[in-house]
């Protein structure tokens, strides 16, 4: 499959994204060159991939999953090479077990270009080419430390933001919040992001949304002293600096631990929870992700909820605000999933949505649809009949 270089162009317009690749802080996998290219993935957000020379200018990245299958298919790449001038230089991505996912992506400076690959019927392979010189390619724009360092740094400016160290991760990473709000509101709402690596494209939306939020805050659109926020936009910094596909280094999926707390990432989180009761009360719960499609995952309107009718007004809301972008709804529920929302639900009746952004949404769209999400949510907390704090 070719992709059409208009669609191509108009995916990424206007992603300026961070500054070339931070210096590793995790084992690197091993490059490989020629006498005129070099591989290698020696930088934060790198996979653990195998390069294989094909060629003088050729060469096959072999893309695996961090731990042995089942894993979901969310086959990260992510490499930077270095060719002399001349022809350029072919890559070839071989996947193990998994398909094609993610488009190939260029950084070229502060810039990333979307790249035409030809993909097989059957998603194993994508074959595509490169001009000489110095860049990274990676399935998503580089999202890590220094730009959530940042992001957190231009938030708790903000007198009503603190940031806040929760816990450490297995590779002793800081596990971060944000406090938004005063610790003494009698009503928290959570915010959840990034546990899963791959899923860049739910991290900008996130972005966007705590940037209003805080500017909500400020303004006095909602009320710190009535609600607060807590915001963890990195739950499995290991992972995103590893470059894994799904898993934390404790090879866990941490969508699939709530509950079960096996993991340093949700225990932080849950250790926060359990410091707060009973002088604050859960009323929602936000987790940012990414897949194929925009798609909002839901508890089904049988299952009641307190707030009642909050998710489906605030859903509402985003649609009116936002009517280029498809409000798609998915309500389910299982019990002792260990999925984040349905742990949520399960323990505190909340509302509970995962908020699924899809891989290849517009960006400029991702940052529209964030903000007014968040101003969505405010107006939603404004009109909720809410419980009586205690």
């Amino acid at each position: 499959m070719r992709w059409p270089a208009i669609a191509l162009a108009s995916l990424l317009a206007g992603a300026c994204v961070a500054s070339p690749p931070p210096v590793p802080s995790a084992p690197s996998a091993p490059s490989c060159h020629t006498a005129s290219v070099t591989v290698s993935f020696d930088f934060e957000g790198a996979s653990a991939s195998r390069c294989v020379v094909e060629g003088e200018r050729s060469f096959a990245i072999l893309v695996a999953p961090e731990h042995a299958p089942p894993i979901n298919p969310s086959a990260w790449y992510a490499f930077r090479y270095d060719a002399t001038p001349g022809a350029d230089v072919s890559f070839t991505l071989r996947y193990l077990d998994a398909k094609h996912r993610y488009r190939p992506k260029r950084q070229t400076g502060d810039v990333w270009q979307l790249i035409d690959a030809d993909v097989v019927e059957d998603g194993s392979l994508a074959r595509f080419t490169v001009p000489a010189g110095s860049a990274v390619v990676a399935g998503q724009e580089l999202f890590g430390s220094e730009r959530y360092d940042r992001t957190m740094d231009r938030l708790s400016a903000s007198a009503h933001v603190q940031r806040l160290e929760l816990g450490r991760s297995h590779d002793d990473r800081p596990i971060e919040g944000l406090e938004i709000g005063d610790p003494a509101a009698p009503y928290l709402v959570v915010l959840l992001g990034r546990a899963h690596p791959p899923e860049v494209t739910g991290a900008l939306a996130m972005e966007a949304f705590l940037d209003r939020l805080v500017e909500l805050v400020d303004e006095g659109t909602i009320d710190p002293e009535r609600f607060r926020f807590l915001a963890v936009p990195m739950l499995n910094p290991d992972g995103v600096a590893r470059g894994h596909w799904r898993a934390n280094l404790g090879g866990t999926d941490l969508n699939r631990d709530w509950g079960k707390f096996d993991q340093p990432e949700t225990r932080a989180v849950k250790a926060w929870l359990d410091r707060q009761t009973p002088v604050t009360r859960p009323v929602a719960m936000i987790d940012f992700h990414s897949t194929q499609r925009d798609v909002f995952y839901t508890i089904p309107r049988d299952l009641s909820t307190v707030p009642a009718g909050f998710t489906e007004r605030w859903l509402e809301l985003i649609g009116d605000s936002v009517p280029e972008f498809s409000i798609n709804i998915a309500p389910g529920h299982s019990n002792g999933s260990g999925v984040a929302k349905n742990w949520f639900y399960e323990t505190w009746g909340v509302p509970a949505v995962t908020f699924e952004i899809g891989d290849q949404t517009d960006r400029r769209l991702i940052a529209k649809v964030g903000r007014r999400s968040a101003d969505a949510f405010a107006k939603a907390l404004e009109e909720a009949t809410l419980p009586t704090p205690q």
